[in-house]
């Protein structure tokens, strides 16, 4: 598994073999749990082996085993349940949480299989992998950006800031808005990887993606709305790593990570010849695409060098007539998983919640405790580890906040959970103990905070186990 690990040698082969997926009735069960920790570990994992560049075998792993069309449907279904089942489940009168943690792993899913699905889709034979499933997997994305460019006129993703009498509801559904405002930043890399394979893909892939969807148009949609940008006070922010950052005078011209994947989706779409010859040029296409010229700057052009093609491109495009909308009979694929799962699940809703309400959403004090140590809330484990401050929100790192990707800038995520101070200290009552020997602990590594200790001597001899991690966890912290 290369110099950095999180999981032993053959574990990472366990965990991908034994993937499956859930019926939704089962979201949030107990088997359904353990599957997300496992899929958290090897999120983690293939976030390190793409920062050391020494090889990537968790995406060799899910590819050899078979299992991204399982990751897709499991996307699928998480959305699925949030769409259909979580309205109906805070309806039910008896719906009166005292803690929202198991509600908020089930929307924390999503993310997660996204976040895994953006790091190893870089590789052409993961999008191959994928076979039929591609095409669900694009009209997920498409509803994902069609949903960032009708939320861009309420200015983005909302703000993190604490409100001292907002219930634990009030809470989640605040986070899980800003949540959806990443996962669909994650869609649209997604999506961007898909097109970097428009020359090997199907008929009914391309046309899914330009005929059904017309991609390139909601792409320029996009750029026009640009929804991850915005002016406050003066100053220029951009949405990034989780949060709205402002971004210095001198870097204002400097093209943001979301904005480049937008433009090599539309270069790879536009100037690729199995897609150009499959796009239908109407005149409403032809008028949106133009549209491009005003944003195509000598100073953007710069950055990315190859979209001066897309430039001549589009000056060639300014001359030719439009084409009539083609009407010709195509006989083609069509995605099967969301159809099929609403299919299963139709008139069962109501059903489904109030299940769900007796059985996987009213633990005991006990249950709690159990999951909140497995996810790393209290051992702090593995980077994960929960940081109390007084009058704040408790976050939760379990992950990177960056990786780079090659060709690419990084575009991962920052993995923050939110809880509040009082349910954890209901669920968390143990002190924490030391990593070496598993004594109580008073003392916490000064350099990535991270781990505890209960003595100087057990923490030098844990260094020589916990010093890569800890490197590794420090540089991220600076990178924020």
């Amino acid at each position: 598994m290369g110099d950095l690990e999180l999981l032993l040698p053959g574990e990472a082969a366990v965990l991908v073999r034994g993937l499956r997926s859930f019926p939704l009735r089962e979201i949030g069960s107990g088997g359904w749990n353990q599957q997300h920790e496992n899929l958290e570990k090897l999120n983690m994992q293939a976030i390190l082996d793409a920062t050391a560049s020494q090889g990537e075998p968790i995406q060799e792993l899910l590819v050899t085993h078979g299992k991204i069309p399982m990751l897709v449907e499991e996307l699928i279904a998480v959305e699925m349940w949030k769409q259909k089942v979580f309205p109906v489940l805070c309806r039910l009168e008896d719906f009166k949480p005292q803690n929202t943690f198991p509600i908020y792993m089930v929307v924390h899913h999503e993310a997660s299989i996204i976040n895994l699905l953006e790091t190893v889709f870089f590789h052409k034979e993961v999008c191959e992998s994928a076979e039929d499933a591609v095409l669900d997997l694009i009209d997920y994305c498409h509803r994902k950006l069609t949903l960032l460019v009708a939320r861009s006129s309420r200015g983005g993703p909302p703000e993190e800031e604490e409100c001292q009498s907002s219930t634990p509801m009030q809470e989640l559904q605040k986070q899980a808005e800003l949540m959806e405002f990443e996962i669909a930043s994650k869609a649209l890399s997604v999506l961007r990887y898909i097109t970097d394979c428009v020359d090997s893909l199907s008929l009914s892939t391309l046309n899914r993606m330009l005929s059904t969807h017309d991609l390139p148009c909601l792409l320029v949609e996009l750029l026009e709305h640009n929804p991850w940008s915005r002016r406050e006070g003066g100053k220029l922010q951009q949405f990034e790593g989780g949060r709205w950052q402002t971004v210095a005078p001198s870097e204002q011209q400097k093209l943001s990570k979301l904005d480049g994947q937008v433009w090599i989706a539309l270069y790879n779409l536009l100037l690729s010849h199995e897609a150009r010859a499959r796009y239908c040029f109407t005149s409403f296409a032809k008028g949106q695409l133009l549209k491009l010229q005003a944003f195509l700057t000598d100073t953007l052009v710069d950055q990315l060098p190859n979209l001066a093609g897309l430039q001549g491109f589009l000056a060639h495009l300014a001359l030719t007539e439009t084409q009539p909308p083609k009407k010709d009979l195509v006989l083609e694929q069509i995605p099967e998983i969301w159809e099929r799962l609403e299919r299963e699940n139709r008139g069962k809703w109501q059903a489904i919640a109030k299940y769900q309400l007796r059985h996987v959403f009213s633990p005991s004090e006990q249950d709690l405790r159990l999951q909140a140590r497995r996810c790393g809330l209290l051992s702090g484990q593995k980077g994960w580890e929960t940081r109390r401050r007084h009058g704040h929100r408790q976050r939760c790192s379990c992950a990177p906040t960056g990786q780079a990707q090659p060709g690419f800038p990084d575009l991962f995520p920052r993995w923050a959970e939110t809880y509040r101070l009082d349910v954890l200290e209901a669920i968390a009552p143990e002190r924490p103990r030391c990593a070496y020997c598993s004594a109580e602990a008073s003392k916490r590594c000064s350099r990535c905070q991270n781990e505890w200790y209960c003595c100087r001597e057990c923490q030098v001899k844990h260094w020589e186990k916990h010093g890569k991690a800890c490197v590794l966890a420090a540089q991220g912290d600076r990178a924020k």
